[in-house]
């Protein structure tokens, strides 16, 4: 009994130091989106001491990805699994300024420490093969020719020393082709202390979590020295975002077939000159929809997880970006603090119990506004055959009155070969084609070597207030060899999507030397969708017909010679019981008889 007394006190002990630690905090925020969607923007971060991390005492930073940044020599570490589309009309800018945005499929880049470029790349390869078994992804296809080193895209969101800056080598790569699924959350999951059991990671779940219409995980590894002097940490940072369909989501998991509305409910616009009592144009409804967290994440929060803030308070897990007219109910023993503003309010989550939370559906006069995106960028393929193409990129300013700078970073593979004498920047509909002569400030470009590495493209561009600038270039395709096509040749090829890095505005009025200038917390990212490129594909079938046709020339040819060899002939008088005679006196029986039965149903049929 004293045992088990003292074991109950030291838990109460060690729970108590645990909940009171401030090197973790977990935030989750949801904002519903246009017409019927719901952002959910998941963030956790771990904190350690840079002396621990050297000595190896890892406490909420996982010792399994500790110990690789260790042993690759990674300062700054920036990993990314994404999918679907962000669309930018509809939902407005993106969550973090797009900072934990990658591109579609997976994106890694890092900050190696090195004396020279060809050690920094072997530290790298080794960087990403170890990674690719921790996360169950392919990051060992990250070779030379999928690797590039950015000059004036990314810089260091981390504090380092103007020593260690010498020594940093900062490389880049994306597999565009990579699916991601459960097996890329499972391990995401475990890097947390709560592994996903407790705390708001407890909503993170692969059925509803790659159901959505867009999601990206981020990881976030970097030095940060307080501005007091004090001692450097070691950050860790991870994200989840998604957007998530109210209506989809609700569906229960047994029976996924959507449903028709029920023709009682559609709100018709009677202004079309075909409204009847049969044909209906849908309007979108101003009510605000019905939704708790149990239908659209498929359980509740299970309690909290380490969750204290600096002050040794229980800190806001959940935040909620709504009006304060909107009626939302909430779990007993939580408590909720309404910000100033109007526009948003933030839940305290009981310690051990399940939280829920319910909005009913309800008429709204206003909406929580939603930030408008500074750039619009898209970017499709132009021309048609199989010898060339062209790109032709969209770059839309939103401002009416200031003039944007931003870095456009393009990562080509190798058969995939622009001519850069061929790029061309023109405003949209400007009388005037001289305009646009300016709008490329610097470019940086490093030509592919085939089968080395890929095109390396960097562009300095500026557009004016409330224009559209149209980027172009033409580019040749290679052919490649017959064992270098996937096994789904026709299907085409995935090129990475375009980096967009938009600089701060007190740095869009200069030139070219305002790259060094703002700080990767300052800018804002964009990523555009991923391009497929068809290339000539030959006709997989005739190797096929080849092979068969000498496999069976060759297995004829093999028979009769194998025959030859290994056959033994023989005379007839040399087997032993061998009687030729009467063998063939019974042959000439069986004939005779024969004959003689054929001649009886001859004479039948002429009686």
């Amino acid at each position: 009994m004293k045992t088990f007394q003292s074991f109950l006190l030291l838990s109460l002990v060690f729970l108590c130091l645990v909940t009171a630690d401030p090197d973790y905090d977990e935030n989750l925020l949801l904002q519903p989106l246009p017409p019927s969607s719901l952002l959910a923007s998941f963030n956790f971060r771990s904190n350690a001491s840079l002396i621990n991390f050297e000595r190896q005492h890892f406490k909420y930073i996982p010792r399994s990805l500790g110990q690789i940044l260790q042993h690759a020599k990674t300062r700054e570490l920036h990993l990314r699994f994404s999918s679907g589309r962000w669309d930018a009309e509809n939902w407005g800018a993106r969550p973090w300024g797009g900072a934990k945005e990658g591109g579609t499929g997976v994106e890694i880049w890092a900050w190696v420490e090195a004396d020279t470029d060809k050690e920094a790349f072997a530290r790298w390869i080794t960087l990403n093969n170890a990674l690719s078994g921790l996360f169950c992804a392919s990051l060992n296809f990250i070779d030379s020719t999928r690797t590039t080193r950015p000059v004036m895209t990314f810089e260091p969101a981390g504090d380092h020393s103007n020593a260690s800056l010498s020594n940093l080598h900062l490389l880049h790569g994306s597999l565009p082709r990579e699916v991601v699924c459960t097996e890329n959350l499972t391990p995401f999951l475990k890097l947390l202390p709560c592994k996903g059991k407790a705390g708001i990671s407890s909503l993170l779940d692969g059925h509803k979590l790659f159901d959505a219409s867009w999601q990206t995980m981020a990881i976030d590894v970097r030095p940060v020295c307080p501005s007091d002097g004090s001692e450097c940490i070691i950050e860790m940072e991870q994200s989840v975002d998604m957007v998530l369909d109210i209506e989809r989501s609700k569906r229960p998991r047994d029976n996924p077939i959507p449903r028709p509305v029920p023709q009682g409910d559609l709100i018709c616009d009677q202004t079309k000159d075909y409204a009847s009592s049969d044909a209906c144009y849908p309007l979108d409804t101003v009510s605000a929809q019905s939704w708790s967290l149990t239908e659209v994440f498929g359980r509740p929060i299970r309690g909290s997880c380490l969750a204290t803030g600096t002050q040794g308070r229980t800190s806001e897990s959940l935040c909620l970006s709504v009006p304060h007219e909107r009626d939302v109910h909430i779990s007993d023993g939580a408590s909720q603090r309404k910000n100033q503003a109007g526009n948003s309010r933030c839940f305290t989550l009981p310690p051990s119990e399940s939280f829920e939370m319910l909005l009913p559906q309800q008429e709204l006069q206003s909406t929580s506004p939603l930030l408008q995106p500074s750039l619009y960028a898209s970017r499709s393929f132009t021309g048609h055959g199989q010898e060339r193409g062209g790109v032709q990129s969209l770059l839309t300013n939103t401002s009416p009155t200031s003039t944007i700078e931003f870095v456009y970073f393009e990562s080509l593979p190798w058969f995939m070969k622009p001519y850069l004498h061929t790029i061309r920047a023109r405003i949209s509909h400007h009388p005037s084609p001289s305009v646009g002569s300016d709008i490329i400030k610097s470019v940086y470009y490093r030509p592919a070597l085939d089968r080395r590495r890929g095109t390396q493209l960097e562009l300095l561009i500026s557009v004016p207030p409330a224009s559209t600038v149209v980027l172009t270039y033409d580019f040749d395709k290679a052919i490649l060899r017959y064992t270098e096509y996937p096994p789904d040749a026709n299907r085409g090829f995935d090129i990475a999507p375009a980096v967009i890095r938009l600089l701060p505005a007190s740095n869009s009025t200069g030139s070219g030397s305002s790259l060094s200038t703002p700080s990767a917390a300052e800018a804002v990212y964009l990523r555009t969708t991923s391009l497929l490129l068809p290339l000539p594909t030959p006709d997989f079938s005739m190797p096929y017909n080849v092979i068969i046709l000498t496999s069976t020339v060759m297995a004829l040819a093999f028979g009769g010679i194998f025959n030859l060899l290994v056959r033994r002939f023989v005379g007839a008088d040399e087997v032993e019981g061998y009687d030729l005679g009467r063998i063939t006196a019974r042959i000439r029986g069986r004939v005779l008889l024969l004959r003689d039965r054929i001649w009886a149903r001859e004479k039948e049929k002429v009686r």
